[in-house]
């Protein structure tokens, strides 16, 4: 069972979703036939690499003034119930271009899920720039990716046709948000619907694998 999550290190949703989807698929019978494959999906492929506003400055600029707080204060409580320290006053918004590209290099080393992990904490949690290369180097070195190789993906431009295929995939299956999931090719669906929601399209594409 293939389930493709389309996501971007600048969304704080794609950090809950991600550890929602992790729940859900850990009391799921059919976890062990489950593969992930993370798409990438730039939600703004015109940032610059220099941080700028933060990411909560930034969606005052979007959002009403009297609904700011109330957003923020949900996306930090979703957080917290799955133990994540997200924090939009410390995140700058920057280019996500080489992050994808390396995330692109670490599952052919099957350390995408790792390196995703760490990328959504550095940035949601801790603030650090995803678009600096040294940040890229030392997060590679984390999830146990070779430091050499990684160094040359990014000095480079490897992997980035990877980057626009899974982006023109998107386009094809009218994904136009992240978190989104696909299982199996089937229809896109959030990846931010309820648990229940996700386990029944995992029932759903299990019972036609016959896996249980």
């Amino acid at each position: 069972m293939l389930i493709e999550v389309f996501y971007d290190v600048l969304c704080p949703w794609c950090y809950i979703g991600k550890h929602r989807l992790q729940r859900v698929l850990a009391d799921f019978p059919g976890r062990d036939e489950a593969q992930l494959r993370w798409r990438s999906y730039q939600l703004s492929p015109d940032e610059r690499r220099s941080p700028g506003p933060t990411a909560a400055e930034a969606m005052a600029s979007w959002t009403p003034p009297d609904r700011l707080p109330g957003r923020l204060a949900l996306i930090g409580r979703l957080g917290a119930e799955l133990g994540l320290a997200i924090d939009l006053g410390k995140a700058r918004p920057v280019s996500t271009f080489d992050a994808h590209r390396l995330t692109q290099f670490a599952a052919d080393h099957d350390r995408a899920g790792a390196l995703v992990e760490a990328l959504l904490q550095a940035y949601q949690a801790e603030g650090r720039n995803v678009a600096d290369h040294l940040v890229l180097l030392e997060l590679a070195q984390e999830v146990g990716l070779p430091a050499e190789e990684a160094g040359a993906v990014l000095a480079g431009d490897r992997y980035a046709d990877a980057v626009t295929a899974d982006q023109r995939r998107a386009a094809e299956l009218r994904v136009n948000g992240v978190p989104t999931l696909v299982i199996d090719g089937g229809r896109p669906f959030s990846g931010m619907q309820p648990p229940e929601v996700i386990r029944a399209e995992l029932d759903r594409a299990a019972a036609v694998h016959g896996v249980r």
